[in-house]
């Protein structure tokens, strides 16, 4: 069974005086480029079965706006990852999901992404090395169990930034 990772940095955020990093809420932008991504998520992508999520408000705020339906656990430990940490949450999905989407922060979302993807010199995966902003989507996939994750594993299928 092939299984499809997706990892989506939050949209554009606010910088609201007094409110701290982990509150900040998405600006104008940020809701409507997170809703182009779900537009483009449901034409494009298989259904997500589970979605992993930032406790910070500008990351939860992103997936109600892609209108996402899926099953949701918010992971505090999400904010401020290492790739390792987001490899190891992804290595503990349930067998049964075939469609994972992680939905965090820079810089965990896009290295992590390079260091799943086994294709680096692909058109997506330049294109992500070059930048990953605020609403962008990596698209992996693997060809083995969630647990048997590891780096150079997957295959960037997509890199896509809503505009």
């Amino acid at each position: 069974m092939v299984r499809t990772l997706i990892l989506m940095r939050h949209g554009k955020s606010g910088y609201p005086e007094g409110v701290g990093d982990h509150e900040r809420p998405l600006a104008p932008r940020g809701l409507r480029e997170a809703g182009l991504a779900g537009d483009w998520l449901r034409a494009t992508q298989p259904p997500i079965d589970a979605v992993r999520c930032s406790t910070a408000v500008r990351t939860r705020e992103t997936l109600a706006a892609t209108g996402v339906t899926a099953p949701v656990v918010y992971e505090r430990g999400i904010y401020e990852a290492s790739p390792n940490t987001l490899i190891e949450l992804v290595q503990l999905a349930d067998d049964d999901v075939r469609t994972l989407m992680l939905i965090g922060h820079a810089p965990g979302m896009p290295w992590t992404a390079w260091e799943l993807a086994a294709n680096r010199d692909s058109d997506a995966a330049v294109e992500l090395s070059r930048k990953f902003p605020t609403s962008a989507l990596a698209v992996l996939e693997f060809h083995h169990p969630w647990a048997e994750i590891h780096p150079g594993s997957g295959e960037l299928t997509t890199f896509h930034i809503p505009r």
